[in-house]
């Protein structure tokens, strides 16, 4: 289970190779500026998890993923009953 820490970016110059160690071993380094969080520090594989996963989905591929996983065609559901498209023509628009 991967752990997460708050530090803020002077602490952060100080001890960047102990952050980095702990990085590595799993633990998430949320970097603050004035008690914000502005960016995180995290190991490459995570990272390559995280960037792979997104990279290569589309929104297509994500609906189809998540209708397998969560096996929507065993459910005793109408999607067209769920997910109802607007069919309304919008508002009027005009371009003068």
């Amino acid at each position: 289970m991967s752990q997460e820490r708050r530090v803020s970016i002077a602490e952060a110059k100080n001890r960047l190779p102990s952050l980095v160690h702990e990085a590595e071993q799993g633990t998430s380094v949320e970097l603050t500026r004035r008690g914000k969080p502005v960016a995180i520090l995290l190991s490459w594989d995570a990272y390559q998890r995280l960037a792979s996963h997104h990279a290569s989905l589309n929104v297509y591929d994500a609906v189809m993923r998540w209708r397998k996983e969560a096996k929507v065609e065993e459910l005793d559901i109408n999607p067209d009953e769920i997910f109802v498209r607007d069919q309304s023509s919008g508002r009027e628009f005009n371009w003068e």
